[in-house]
């Protein structure tokens, strides 16, 4: 409606006016939801106009169908919106203690339209690092259905002095014509690439592939040897 944030007051979760739209997850809340708002505040401009005081508008946003894939043919439409990301990755390995150090991440985003720039920017950040856990650190120990390694001392999350020393976010803005006001989903875009592109560097350092995760130490070292890497 093109009014400021400051004139904007929203109530949040109060299920006895607003029905069940889903989970705020999955890279879906901006698309869904931001579709929502902004066909209710069309009807409410239109009803302002009509010169209704006060002007209300409601609107339900029901995504375009979707198709699986036909097995035989490989055709379908099996999404209605997609998000796009690129990772680049320098790293370090100490090829005698496996020890890996990320030194530069590149993340490039097109987010459609950065509806929140900061959060965005955030969000690709906070989604390497999580990331970077997943590939490099974070190793759960399951024995006969029991977790043996249930605390933060012995499932390393990564620290301060263990994420990567640089990331570059890049955010791009090319519209979907779909989304609200161009925007796309973008939250799990920045976890997706960060395994191929670590691997890809690994490679690139080393002459070797890897393929168990995390990339522990131990285990670098072991392939490395395995390959006659010293």
């Amino acid at each position: 409606m093109g009014l400021p944030l400051e004139q904007v007051h929203g109530h949040f979760s109060d299920t006895a006016t607003s029905g069940d739209a889903g989970s705020a997850s999955a890279s879906r809340l901006t698309f869904m939801s931001g579709n929502a708002v902004l066909g209710a505040a069309e009807e409410a401009e239109k009803a302002w106009r009509d010169g209704d005081r006060p002007a209300r508008g409601r609107f339900r946003y029901v995504p375009p169908p979707t198709t699986p894939l036909d097995p035989e043919t490989g055709e379908g439409v099996p999404n209605f919106a997609y998000g796009y990301v690129a990772q680049a990755v320098e790293l370090t390995v100490d090829v005698e203690t496996g020890h890996i150090v990320v030194d530069r991440v590149v993340s490039t985003h097109d987010v459609g339209r950065a509806v929140n720039p900061e959060l965005v920017v955030g969000q690709i950040e906070g989604g390497v690092v999580q990331a970077h856990g997943w590939v490099l650190t974070e190793r759960l120990h399951v024995a006969e259905g029991r977790v043996l390694n249930p605390r933060f001392s012995t499932y390393l999350v990564p620290g301060i002095g263990d994420v990567p020393r640089r990331i570059e976010p890049v955010v791009l803005e090319l519209a979907d014509p779909r989304g609200p006001f161009g925007a796309r989903g973008m939250a799990e875009m920045p976890f997706m690439p960060y395994a191929p592109a670590v691997v890809a560097a690994l490679h690139d350092a080393t002459g070797v592939w890897f393929d168990t995760f995390p990339l522990t130490p131990d285990r670098v070292r072991a392939t490395l040897a395995a390959a006659g890497v010293t």
